[in-house]
């Protein structure tokens, strides 16, 4: 037996560990099978070259608890190592380099999520052992090997009997850490972390009733078995060729990814690069409809299929991160903190591969099937119409199949919008209106209105939808979107031909100063010769101010307040209706407030703008008046 001191300085490396490299204790167990996983794949490929002159066999890793001896083994069947080795690499490098480290980082290294560098992964065992031993057989022919430390910086390393290649890691656990000999803490570990690595892990067994031979007797008592319980799935889908894979093998890993999810996702988009870097993935379209406070950190984040996390800010595009899947990538730097993440060359990169990637298959479903992604265009649409605003190359290729629903569900791309209203929605400026609703139900007398002189009218109800049209009206010159309701019709696509009022313009001075007396200040009068049998009173938000305010709401508008400013309404009075004449040629001051409070009430009520102590009054003076 040989004793030693590891090769370090610090004298107290083992608390700073603990201490600054880990700020989750769970993770020890990811780190300690993954090293076992690579140690299996090594040994793999140096076979496959000749290198190994042994067999492979089907090997596994397998995590066992002792609760009573208060221990964990985990055991794999990998290329070991020789006394030598666990020298060079257990006592040698790993701590230079950990020592190194904390030099000069520990300060920070705590917030900088550090997990498994410079061969730290090992003594992440530290974090929860109060003594960690390495029982050790190479593939090579040579005696296994035996090291153990409790965590100060002393050791001992002697030969073992052990005659099975590969390693057995044990951890004797710290009273401070004894929840980890719990099955079912182990287990939800290895299920959160480890669920998709390439080697079979084993945890525990289960038992298995074998089949009634056919010619059994009466009394034949069934047998049972002891079959290892294998928690993870070695080959996940993302694994494969998309070739591989059917619709119904897309649709059974999303419920491996998602057991509580019972909504079947919309559609998928695998991910498959190996140059300029490698990333593989599935990436789901939940059904989302038009809720921005959606939960996101649902797409989880893989490197060589060991799970790293389901926050994926920076390498995702902001606004993917909405769906749900996998992302795999050994050129994700985890090593770093969150702002050197998205300031890193290679994470751009790949973040624009994602949106190109995203944009391309969004488009080659839009050609497929036309007629099945207008039928789930309401419940993709604020994924994409949030990509158009925040990613620019997502914007550029989005022409081709973002889609503009009319209030008949009708859908148009925007080219094929411009191709439909140019002849009749030009105005007399030679700019093209598109017309929309926010609200069907709502808004339905404005709509009308429109239909009623052979306009389209869209249905756009994206709680961003201000924002989006913003930036179409700014990148397309002559092309402006209106709501129906901010004016009357006449006035939203202005023709040559002007509608000559009945009224005089004294009159018409006379009926405004007539009705701003009983008018709200909320109100601005506006006075429009329409045709006669329009309505006589119908209100309006001006467009501008309207969609400001709602920009302003949700976040940006350019304008500092303007999202906690009233409501701002126009009254657009029909002078060539009877009630405006009636109203201006009444002598009863009495009669003429209630006509134009009834009139303002009635055009309130089409605007849902009537409610509480207004409503209760309008409807007892309007039985008032038929009785």
């Amino acid at each position: 037996m040989t004793t030693g001191k590891i090769n370090v300085s610090v004298e107290n490396i083992f608390p700073l560990i603990k201490k600054f490299l880990y700020s989750d204790h769970e993770i020890f167990l990811r780190e300690l099978v993954s090293n076992g996983t690579d140690a299996t794949l090594k040994l793999k490929h140096l076979i496959s070259i000749g290198e190994a002159k042994v067999e492979y066999g089907n090997p596994i890793i397998a995590i066992k608890i002792d609760k009573e001896g208060k221990k964990i083994h985990i055991i794999d069947q990998g290329l070991g190592m020789t006394a030598d080795e666990v020298e060079k690499y257990i006592n040698q490098v790993a701590f230079s380099g950990a020592e190194e480290f904390l030099d000069k980082y520990k300060d920070s290294a705590k917030d900088s999520g550090i997990i498994g560098h410079f061969g730290l992964g090992f003594y992440s065992a530290f974090m929860v052992a109060e003594k960690v031993e390495i029982i050790t057989k190479s593939y090579k022919d040579e005696p296994a090997a035996h090291w153990t430390c409790d965590g100060s910086p002393e050791f001992t390393l002697e030969p073992a009997d052990k005659t099975s290649r590969g390693t057995e890691i044990i951890l004797h656990i710290a009273e401070d850490s004894l929840e980890f000999l719990e099955d079912s803490k182990i287990s939800g570990l290895l299920n959160k972390y480890n669920k998709f690595m390439p080697i079979p892990i084993k945890f525990g067994t289960r038992t298995e009733t074998l089949p009634k031979p056919e010619d059994a007797p009466e009394d034949y008592v069934n047998e049972t078995v002891e079959i290892d319980n294998i928690i993870n799935n070695p080959n996940p889908a993302w694994t494969k060729q998309p070739s591989e894979l059917s619709d119904e093998d897309y649709k059974n890993f999303y419920r491996e990814l998602y057991p509580m999810q019972f909504e079947e996702p919309l559609f998928h988009i695998h991910l498959n690069v190996d140059y300029p870097f490698n990333l593989t993935g599935i990436l789901y379209f939940p059904k989302l409809g038009t809720d921005m406070q959606i939960q996101k950190d649902k797409i989880q984040l893989y490197q060589n299929q060991v799970y790293v996390t389901d926050n994926v800010e920076g390498i995702v595009p902001e606004f993917l991160t909405m769906l749900k899947g996998v992302i795999d990538s050994p050129d994700i730097p985890l090593n770093v903190s969150r702002s050197g993440l998205q300031a890193d060359g290679a994470v751009k990169k790949i973040s624009n591969y994602i949106t190109r990637k995203v944009a391309d298959k969004l488009k080659s479903l839009f050609n497929e099937n036309r007629a099945d992604f207008e039928a789930k265009w309401n419940d993709i649409k604020i994924v994409l119409e949030y990509g158009m605003l925040s990613e620019e190359k997502f914007y550029e290729k989005a022409g081709a199949f973002v889609l503009y629903p009319t209030v008949d569900d009708t859908y148009f791309t925007l080219d094929e919008l411009k191709e439909k209203l140019k002849e009749n929605q030009t105005d007399k400026d030679g700019k093209l209106v598109v017309l929309y609703a926010g609200n069907k139900d709502a808004q339905h007398s404005y709509i009308e209105a429109a239909k009623d002189k052979g306009y389209e009218v869209l249905l756009l109800d994206s709680p961003i939808i201000s924002h989006l049209i913003q930036k179409i009206e700014n990148d397309n010159s002559g092309l402006t979107f209106v709501r129906v309701d901010s004016d009357h019709i006449d006035n939203l696509i202005k023709k040559e031909e002007n509608t000559i009022s009945r009224l005089s313009d004294d009159e018409k001075a006379a009926l405004k100063t007539s009705l701003e007396a009983y008018i709200p200040k909320a109100y601005s009068v506006q006075l429009e010769a329409m045709d006669s049998q329009a309505a006589p009173f119908i209100i309006t938000q001006p467009e501008f101010m309207r969609r400001m305010k709602e920009m302003s709401q949700t976040g940006g508008g350019g304008m500092f307040g303007m999202g906690n400013m009233p409501e701002m309404y126009n009254l657009v009075v029909n002078t060539n209706s009877d009630l405006a004449s009636s109203i201006l040629n009444t002598e009863d001051k009495t009669h003429q407030e209630h006509l134009v409070k009834q009139a303002l009430d009635l055009a309130k009520l089409s605007q849902n703008l009537l409610k509480g102590e207004a409503l209760t009054a309008f409807v007892k003076r309007s039985f008032e008046m038929i009785k």
